[in-house]
């Protein structure tokens, strides 16, 4: 065969949130077909601009800036590998089709999303390249597993985690990382490149990084990798997870790998590799094994979406029996978002939540039965107003999370109410968390930090502390917990 003869075979590479060139599928399969290869990112008007449901901005100033710095790091590795990236704002249906019009690309490959949104979007980009005798080709590249290797259908995924899990984990390996590649063919077609959006752009205002936060977070590949080394082979931090992963304060106590996660920066494969090279020379115990078992949930609450698409969004869930008692109160609803319920521990994680973007696991379990089950508000206002606020919000995990919390979705369990006051003294019991977040109680007692509404008049009067005026009274007395 002359080859001289051959076309010239361009693929544009769509990256969404894959954010990394380490285990992509897409990327590994382009490099080995193409002959150049142009990545592209759309910053997607709607998502960065526009509003929930309920009018909370789409995505908040936090996951914003987690993001744009992600793709600027994206741009960088690749630069590094003598390629570059294509940025670009709009709509992707139509900015990647007129960049494949422009530059005459073949395909356009990308990783394959399954939720409503991101399958109008890839569904319009297929009708509009279709029309321009161009193809889209969809890899994988979000979960630990592959769908295919799993031993049932998505439409058969047990619905019960423990069912999924002693199914899967017992039978099914893990498969390889895909290898990091060390050159990408170059872009030689001339199109412009684009800059970087700032935050503004979006709407939001620049900020510092409060200096209560868990971490410092920012985003990209590289950070990802740097927290990945850190918690496994600078600490061995990884060696007590399961014994540390419901702590409340600093970087420490879990991994928090859960935002470059939600952006793709790194690969649950990448961890599980690491994680089996650490038990083989290092340790292997029951914290090891958690980490696992934390990315096994994740791959659960994206099978979940798979199998039930927009009911996990529905008030009903995934069940589909709506829970009549709760209301669309926004006069509550505000109340806990803008952590005004005079329950300290409630208060405490959602000023985290407002200040830093992120909110412990513990926290969040605690927030969402407090708004649900102690306020009677709906669910979905809370799951929205996490879809704008989170630093690490991931469709799948936030929603499914929410439904489970709500008592609609895949739990063998009919009542997942929390006691507030048992959960505070249990994961807070000196009150640091409180003092940390709320340093108006910094004084009260240890044994009643927790409690002010319990306070005489005497005490809170030596304590110099006026409940409604320097902190809010309780909108629901902590009297229901010690019953």
């Amino acid at each position: 065969m002359n080859t001289a003869s051959r076309p010239h075979k361009k693929i544009i590479i769509w990256f969404r949130q894959d954010l990394r060139i380490h285990d992509n599928e897409a990327l590994d399969y382009a490099i080995e077909r193409g002959d150049e290869i142009i990545p592209v990112f759309v910053f997607d008007e709607r998502v960065f601009k526009g509003k929930t449901t309920y009018g909370f901005a789409k995505t908040g100033k936090y996951r914003a800036k987690f993001t744009i710095e992600s793709v600027e790091d994206l741009r960088t590795s690749l630069r590094g590998l003598g390629s570059d990236l294509i940025v670009r704002t709009g709509k992707p249906e139509e900015v990647i089709y007129e960049i494949a019009k422009e530059t005459q690309a073949s395909w356009v490959f990308c990783n394959r999303e399954r939720m409503k949104e991101e399958l109008e979007v890839q569904n319009e980009l297929e009708q509009n390249l279709w029309k321009g005798g161009m193809e889209i080709h969809f890899f994988r590249g979000k979960m630990l597993y592959y769908t295919q290797d799993l031993p049932f259908p998505i439409a058969h995924v047990p619905d019960i985690f423990t069912q999924f899990r002693k199914e899967v984990e017992r039978y099914i390996p893990v498969r390889e990382p895909l290898p990091t590649p060390t050159r990408i063919q170059p872009i030689s077609t001339k199109i412009e490149r684009g800059e970087l959006p700032t935050l503004a752009d979006f709407g939001h205002k620049d900020f510092k990084t409060d200096e209560r936060a868990v971490i410092k977070y920012k985003g990209g590949e590289s950070e990802a990798l740097s927290r990945l080394n850190y918690y496994l082979w600078e600490t061995d931090l990884i060696t007590n997870y399961k014994e540390t992963r419901n702590g409340m304060i600093g970087g420490d106590y879990s991994s928090k790998f859960s935002a470059w996660l939600a952006q793709g920066c790194i690969s649950p494969k990448m961890i599980y590799a690491e994680l089996k090279k650490y038990e083989q020379q290092k340790t292997k115990n029951k914290s090891t094994y958690w980490m696992f078992f934390e990315l096994l949930w994740r791959d659960f609450f994206r099978l979940m979406g798979k199998k039930y698409g927009s009911a996990i969004f529905q008030k009903g869930g995934t069940k589909g029996e709506e829970n009549t008692d709760l209301e669309d109160d926004m006069a509550k609803f505000r109340i806990w978002k803008e952590a005004r319920t005079g329950v300290p521990f409630i208060d405490a994680n959602m000023r985290e939540l407002n200040q830093t973007g992120f909110m412990s696991n513990r926290g969040r379990q605690n927030v969402a039965s407090f708004l649900v089950n102690d306020l009677k508000v709906n669910w979905q206002l809370g799951a929205e107003y996490f879809e704008s606020m989170l630093i690490d919000y991931d469709v799948c995990s936030n929603w499914g999370n929410w439904n489970y919390l709500a008592g609609v979705g895949s739990d063998p369990r009919e009542d997942r109410y929390f006691n507030i006051l048992t959960q505070a003294k249990r994961y807070d019991p000196q009150g640091d968390y409180i003092r940390l977040w709320l340093p108006e109680l910094a004084n009260i007692p240890d044994k009643k930090i927790h409690e002010p509404d319990i306070l005489s008049a005497d005490e809170r009067e030596d304590l110099s502390l006026k409940l409604g005026a320097d902190y809010p009274k309780a909108v629901i007395s902590t009297e229901r917990w010690r019953r």
